[in-house]
């Protein structure tokens, strides 16, 4: 009796690496507040300290990053206000839900952040809260505050836009 050939898979044995500027997989909470809020001129990525109840509610997607701030503190990164809900099944083993949290960042970054917040005045706020390989990671973005006209402006051309579009695609259907 013959055997029937075995299939062989034509995919790579592992996916292929991300490019530099490729940063992490799905956003589990993004703060489109600071895009609006600040003009961010650079980012990075930080890995989070946590406990097993704070990953396991930032899995189910109970997090929010929209009221957080980053501050430099004796050489190391803390996320202040990010909140993470309680998880339900772990009674009196829960995490506080607004508590401070540690900001895993290379000794160069601390220091490179740390002089440009210091001479430029520009503030450092988390963008995007997403995981990677595993791991709970944070963008963090080094922006400078907008005044009130600059998010007028930036509101007006965003309008435009839309409305280029809008009129692009009428034309294009024949209407």
């Amino acid at each position: 009796m013959a055997k029937a050939p075995v299939k062989t898979s034509t995919a790579p044995a592992r996916p292929p690496a991300k490019a530099a500027g490729d940063a992490g997989g799905p956003a589990l909470s993004v703060n489109r507040k600071a895009r609006h809020e600040y003009e961010i001129l650079d980012s990075y990525e930080a890995g989070l300290v946590l406990t097993g109840t704070e990953i396991k509610s930032i899995r189910a997607g109970k997090a929010d990053i929209s009221d957080a701030y980053v501050r430099l503190e004796a050489g190391e990164g803390r996320l202040i206000g990010m909140h993470i809900a309680e998880w339900p099944g772990a009674a009196r083993q829960n995490h506080e839900p607004k508590r401070v949290r540690r900001l895993l960042l290379n000794k160069a970054e601390i220091v490179s952040i740390g002089s440009k917040v210091k001479a430029k005045g520009l503030t450092l706020v988390p963008l995007r809260l997403y995981l990677s390989r595993g791991r709970c990671k944070v963008e963090i973005g080094l922006g400078r505050g907008k005044k009130a006209f600059d998010k007028r402006a930036a509101i007006a051309d965003r309008e435009g836009r839309r409305e280029a579009e809008r009129q692009l695609s009428d034309w294009k259907r024949g209407g």
